[in-house]
């Protein structure tokens, strides 16, 4: 198969993959992996599986894929393919929750010395670094890399990206339960939608009516946030997104809760989980069983939550879970009377905030009480709002801290 006709036959099937017959575009896209005989049209038609199956949630796929994709690129030894490729790379192992690998391609990718298209992409590797570090609760760094990200969309007018960033900077704040700005950024990104979006797929759509309803349900507006996750919900299932409607049904499980309808939660749960197990979300799973837990402590139910600390703690690097499981491990053996064991987890819930550096470097409390408002400043150190506004223009506390020489201290 030639040039053209290798060009036609990738067209054909995202013809038919806009048209939600997905089966039909990849029976066609995988006919012409086997017959091209271009180098550019088979790393392209890899580019679609790639795409196809991110979104299906098959991620084990889309890293065969991606795989297969970089070595393309590296026999046509051309910088644009090879930095498309390593960000397909990343991709796929963020997917797979595996964040150090992640952010390993995303550096490759920026220390490539491309032309044009590779810089056009750069923004799209800042955000999938931000992903990945904040799959790794390195909060500062994740939004370092979403400011370079939002940078590059405005910079290139790239309205698709900006709104995936807002998402992603949505997802941080609720996190640092800044539930405001949780619930800002996505709206920002549902009014990108509705103002640019008249050509673009649905799931940019879906993916900012999820975080909204993850902040307004953060915010307690249960049914705003049961509006918002079931038009979402309903895009996901139109659309076979596998991997949104394991997060929908999460979040509808976790509204439940919060109305204390435990019944109603749990078979969601259980739901969601299967997905997130079947498409290898590991960080996905370790909420859900965060979730469960706090269903289980709605019911005083005590002997069955170790089970589900156990499988969160197993999930590696996103340390914010851990720090969760010691907040609530806490709650029980205080309830309990055993201060023995209240101390040793109060001792290791103090030493994940240190890790992380979830403390306000002014007034050194934690950060991520309700009701406290944040602010990071343009070095993307996190402070309370009210303790910035006491500094008034004196600059960052931490970045001067951190360059002053120890002779001076």
């Amino acid at each position: 198969m030639g040039q053209d006709q290798t060009k036609q036959q990738i067209e054909k099937g995202l013809k038919l993959y806009q048209s939600n017959q997905t089966d039909k575009a990849l029976h066609v896209w995988t006919k012409v992996l086997e017959k091209t005989s271009d180098p550019g049209g088979k790393f392209r038609v890899l580019g679609c599986l790639i795409t196809a199956h991110s979104e299906m949630g098959k991620y084990k796929d889309m890293l065969k894929y991606a795989l297969e994709q970089i070595d393309t690129a590296r026999e046509m030894e051309d910088p644009d393919y090879l930095t498309e490729g390593y960000l397909n790379l990343a991709r796929s192992n963020e997917k797979l929750c595996d964040f150090q690998k992640t952010v390993s391609y995303c550096k490759t990718c920026l220390n490539m010395q491309g032309t044009t298209v590779s810089l056009q992409l750069n923004g799209q590797v800042c955000l999938s670094m931000g992903n990945a570090f904040l799959g790794l609760s390195v909060f500062q760094k994740a939004l370092e890399s979403y400011e370079k990200a939002l940078r590059y969309a405005h910079n290139n007018d790239d309205k698709m990206l900006e709104c995936r960033v807002c998402c992603s900077l949505g997802n941080i704040y609720v996190q640092l339960k800044d539930f405001e700005k949780a619930l800002f950024f996505p709206c920002k990104a549902a009014e990108l939608v509705n103002d640019y979006g008249k050509g673009w797929s649905l799931k940019y759509r879906a993916m900012s009516q999820y975080h909204m309803s993850v902040a307004y349900r953060k915010l307690e507006r249960l049914p705003d946030a049961m509006e918002c996750c079931e038009e979402s919900m309903k895009i996901a299932l139109q659309h076979g997104d596998r991997p949104l409607q394991a997060l929908c049904l999460l979040n509808f499980a976790d509204i439940h809760r919060c109305r204390h309808d435990v019944d109603k939660a749990f078979p969601r749960y259980e739901s969601a989980l299967g997905i997130m197990t079947e498409i290898g979300n590991r960080l996905g799973q370790a909420h859900v069983h965060l979730g469960v837990a706090k269903c289980w402590l709605l019911q005083k139910e005590f002997d069955k939550v170790p089970y589900s600390f156990c499988t969160i703690l197993t999930v590696k690097g996103h340390n914010l879970c851990t720090l969760k499981v010691h907040c609530l491990s806490e709650g029980i053996y205080r309830s309990r009377g055993q201060l023995n064991e209240v101390r040793e987890q109060v001792v290791k819930f103090l030493q994940c905030v240190e890790e992380l550096e979830l403390y306000c470097g002014m007034c050194g409390e934690s950060i991520g009480d309700r009701d406290q408002k944040l602010q990071a400043l343009p070095c993307s150190h996190i402070f309370h709002l009210k303790c910035l506004q006491t500094n008034g223009t004196k600059g960052c506390p931490k970045c001067f801290k951190s360059s002053m020489k120890p002779g001076f201290v």
